[in-house]
């Protein structure tokens, strides 16, 4: 693979760390951001010439817009936006406060929102790119007590769905990663409501319990993040790029049987779809 230039948002931890990783040992350049940005120390000191980092708070629209200026600035052409800082709450919808659904929808939907606002013009100008935005399952399929979560990505993914069209006349590439449970972090970062007693005996009860009994849901995936990690970069240089790309097998099973089933959903209402014509 030529060399590339990437450009990767949480590049401190889980996907994004593992996505650096592997591009900075094989060679190409990266400008990792992250809220930490001294936890990439041991990476800075490993690959001082290919490794350019910078604290970036997704959320801070204004920093965001600044640290992207700075990186186009600084290195030139970037050929990849990975976009991958995010997190999960959990909780019925009524057991979540105001401030966890405004982070929620402001850390995964509306971040990189302003991410791909910032960027396109620096793709559009130098000829094109590629935009990477990690998704989840989540994003086809959904699990009672994750509401907020699965809206913040069913909404990014319409978001990319849309744009999709729009840049490609520049050259400009997107795609969605929907990864099943890898074994990250991710699950050890989830933001856990305070459970309501209406609802122990139910599903979200039900979640409450398991999360309270497990350090991290995600240590004992099936996917293996180097995996993900060269699945992804590999993503990158595949042309046309993929519109989405589904990692892990529980991924695939899960996505599959949510479109089978609202297809025979579809189907089962066609007479009354077509009954409200003329």
């Amino acid at each position: 693979m030529t060399s590339q230039t990437w450009f990767v948002t949480g590049a401190s931890a889980g996907i994004g760390r593992s996505v650096t990783e592997r591009l900075l040992a094989d060679g190409h350049r990266v400008a990792a951001t992250a809220r930490r940005p001294g936890a990439l120390a041991d990476l800075a000191e490993k690959y001082p010439e290919h490794l350019w980092t910078a604290a970036l708070d997704v959320t801070d629209t204004e920093q965001l817009r600044a640290v992207v200026e700075r990186a186009f600035a600084e290195l030139g052409r970037i050929d990849v936006i990975f976009s991958n800082a995010g997190r999960g709450s959990v909780g019925a919808a009524e057991e979540l406060s105001d401030e966890v659904i405004d982070s929620q929808i402001a850390l995964n939907l509306v971040a990189p929102i302003h991410l791909l606002r910032a960027t396109v013009p620096h793709l559009r100008e130098q000829g094109g790119g590629r935009f990477i935005q990690l998704s989840t399952m989540g994003s086809q399929i959904t699990t009672p007590g994750a509401s907020m979560y699965h809206a913040s990505k069913w909404g990014v993914e319409g978001f990319f769905e849309s744009v999709i069209g729009e840049v490609a006349p520049f050259g400009i590439g997107i795609t969605m990663v929907e990864p099943g449970t890898i074994r990250t972090g991710f699950g050890a970062n989830l933001d856990i409501a305070e459970p309501l007693a209406v609802y122990a005996s139910g599903p979200v009860g039900q979640l409450h319990q398991y999360l309270s009994s497990a350090t991290n849901i995600t240590a004992a995936g099936p996917g293996d993040p180097d995996k993900v990690a060269a699945a992804i970069i590999d993503a990158s240089v595949t042309s046309p790029a993929p519109r989405r790309l589904a990692l892990g097998s529980d991924a695939y099973a899960a996505i599959k049987d949510a479109l089978t089933g609202r297809l025979a959903e579809l189907e089962a209402g066609k007479q009354t779809a077509a009954s409200i014509d003329f």
